[in-house]
């Protein structure tokens, strides 16, 4: 009887603990609600958002295991660009040292269409579990909840990678455009918000029992806009092809444009002369000439005749006309003696060349024009949200702001680009065009910038990358993150974005056509144990050596990039340097052998660096520092690898 007590007893002291830990949690969100709440301003409530909030949190980072087969370049190389196989929520924590130090993140992410999204349940307690879980399908009642609640933690862990003045560009469609709006407006703020852009996806219509859709969305935000820079649009070969240069002007090549600006002033409204015809030309109505009357006389004085002002009584400010003319011909010109010769001028300089800064169209008969140089010009161009065709004045085809088809390029073309480059049969529907990201990179990445890339996918980003840096001389970078798991029949890090970096690198494409090698490399890892104290001091040296080359960042580049790994067999400690060619080294057989500095340790290290001609501080990992020297700088095993994996020693609780 008493056991049969005791049972229940113990049952009943059960039940309720976990009703007082479910109340607490309640408690705590509704905190968090009040809290959201009592700071003012639009926020988008769905069931689950508190604990999505405090996910981020929770994660904890892994090594990075390096393989090497599906790595590509030398190892100088493999610094500048790295591509990481795993979950992204898991990589962008692994990847600590890179926080605040992103120039731009494109994210492609899953757009929720019921045949391309995952959810596992089990990541709103632990996100560490490395299932996939299954697809959300289209007709699930909470397909909505479950998408927000898998982007919040990494609409978050984003925004805290990028650069005080870095860009988000997000791509999506019409499945997600409003919540992620909402959530990217709570989270970077509607003040940093640069462009809600669309793009032309298709270039023809589908059939759709209503309207077809033909667009999709990049929403694009700062983490700072007054910090942020957004670059002109570069000039297109059709733009620059639109200048000529008829009359040999040495001023270069022109366009034609108006002489005439908008906001009429008093003073600048009044008719001139053509030495051509002797008609009187106006500015156009409800404008006045683009030049002052200094400038404009001594343009039209470029044709041979000198003019003078004469007031014509109609109201207007006087007019320019030729010296000599007799205003009682103004309605027939030509019978002035005074236009005869003027005429005659104008012609021989048209003929001969080159022209003034005014000129009249017709070959003369027509209206004044401005001569626009191309030397005057800005480099490039304000892009605009719309992605489409657009026809502008005079028809000039400014190609770089018109971003149809032919600019920014359709999903089928994305479709092929990744057929020819990794063959037919990938399966890979959602893939962007090159030519869209192309833009992206060029706006808002500098020509020495980082990107990010945590929905790599086809690995589209990392092609554009080494496509940029071949053509236009660049120096950018990239991190690429995609979900690989083969058990699930859907490893496009390894059998896509591998196999297409390495077609763009090496010139060699499943198309069997000759195309240009790209150049560069990557270094290939994926995400391995979980760190902490325990897990560090238990590693063997390959394994701690790639922990150390994961947990930092060389200081002395221009950009941020790893260390470059040195592979040695006769060297007994170096493993990396950087590119100031300091040295760094590690003290570690084993967790069950020699692991602290001691002077013995020294000497060999001195040997080793002056062997590679490396310079001081050497850089030294070990678990104790028996031997202080000043041309050392020491980093204690596993406490600093911690503090670079962004742990906090006092608090966590794996330490």
């Amino acid at each position: 009887m008493y056991s049969l007590l005791k049972l229940i007893n113990d049952k009943m002291s059960q039940e309720k603990d976990q009703l007082i830990q479910s109340l607490q949690g309640k408690i705590k969100e509704l905190e968090t609600k009040l809290e959201d709440y009592s700071q003012g301003g639009i926020k988008i409530l769905f069931s689950g958002k508190a604990n999505a909030q405090r996910v981020a949190r929770k994660v904890k980072p892994r090594t990075l295991r390096e393989i090497p087969e599906l790595s590509l370049g030398n190892e100088e190389e493999k610094t500048k660009n790295l591509v990481v196989e795993g979950d992204n929520l898991l990589a962008m924590t692994t990847l600590y040292q890179y926080h605040g130090k992103i120039d731009l993140i494109i994210a492609d992410p899953p757009y929720n269409t019921g045949k391309d999204f995952r959810y596992n349940d089990r990541w709103d307690e632990d996100p560490n579990d490395h299932g996939l879980g299954d697809y959300v399908k289209a007709d699930d009642p909470s397909r909505h909840t479950k998408w927000m609640k898998f982007m919040l933690p990494r609409i978050q862990m984003m925004r805290q990678m990028l650069k005080s003045n870095g860009v988000l560009a997000f791509c999506i469609d019409e499945r997600e455009l409003f919540r992620l709006g909402m959530m990217l407006d709570e989270i970077f703020g509607e003040k940093n918000r640069i462009a809600i852009i669309n793009w032309q996806k298709l270039g023809g219509p589908k059939t759709y029992t209503h309207v077809s859709p033909a667009t999709e969305y990049i929403l694009v935000y700062a983490k700072d806009l007054d910090k942020t820079e957004t670059s002109l649009t570069p000039r297109s070969d059709d733009y620059l092809k639109q200048f000529k240069n008829p009359d040999n002007d040495p001023l270069g090549p022109w366009i034609i444009g108006d002489s005439g600006s908008q906001t009429p002033t008093f003073s600048m409204v009044y008719g001139i002369q053509n030495p051509f015809t002797g008609q009187i030309c106006e500015p156009p109505t409800g404008s006045h000439w683009r030049f002052a009357r200094p400038r404009m006389k001594s343009f039209l004085e470029g044709w041979g005749s000198e003019y003078e002002e004469i007031n014509l009584k109609e109201g207007k400010s006087p007019a320019l006309l030729i010296k000599g003319f007799s205003i009682k011909n103004i309605q027939s010109p030509l019978n002035d003696p005074v236009i005869q010769t003027s005429s005659q001028k104008a012609y021989e300089i048209y003929k001969k060349g080159p022209w003034p800064k005014i000129i009249f169209s017709q070959q003369g008969k027509g209206k004044p024009q401005q001569k626009r140089y191309l030397a005057d010009m800005k480099e490039g161009h304000v892009p605009i949200t719309y992605w489409g065709k657009e026809y502008y004045e005079n028809q000039i085809e400014l190609g770089v702001v018109s971003w149809d088809t032919s600019q920014s390029g359709t999903t089928a073309a994305a479709s092929n680009e990744l057929r020819y480059s990794v063959g037919a049969g990938h399966g890979f529907e959602t893939a962007k065009p090159l030519k869209i990201f192309q833009k992206i990179i060029q706006l808002w990445c500098s020509p020495n910038g980082l990107v990010l890339d945590p929905f790599a996918g086809s690995g589209t980003t990392g092609h554009t990358v080494l496509q940029l840096n071949k053509d236009t001389g660049t120096n950018r970078s990239f991190i690429l993150i995609e979900q690989g798991n083969i058990e699930n029949s859907d490893d496009y890090c390894r059998t896509l974005l591998q196999k297409r970096l390495q077609a763009a690198v090496t010139g060699k494409w499943a198309d069997g056509k000759e195309h240009k090698p790209l150049g560069g490399g990557f270094k290939f890892t994926t995400l391995d144990k979980q760190i902490n104290n325990q897990a560090i001091l238990q590693m063997e040296r390959n394994e701690l050596i790639d922990t150390i080359i994961a947990s930092r960042l060389d200081k002395y580049q221009q950009k941020y990039q790893g260390l470059q790994l040195l592979k040695n067999e006769n060297d007994c400690y170096l493993i990396a340097k950087n590119s100031n060619n300091e040295g760094f080294f590690l003290i570690w057989d084993g967790p069950s052998k020699n692991v602290n500095f001691t002077k013995e340790v020294y000497q060999r290290v001195v040997q080793e660096a002056k062997k590679h001609n490396l310079k001081t501080p050497y850089h030294v990992y070990a678990r104790l520092y028996l031997c202080q020297v000043d041309t050392v700088n020491f980093y204690q095993i596993p406490n600093s690898i911690l503090l670079d994996f962004g742990f906090d020693l006092e608090k966590d609780k794996f330490n």
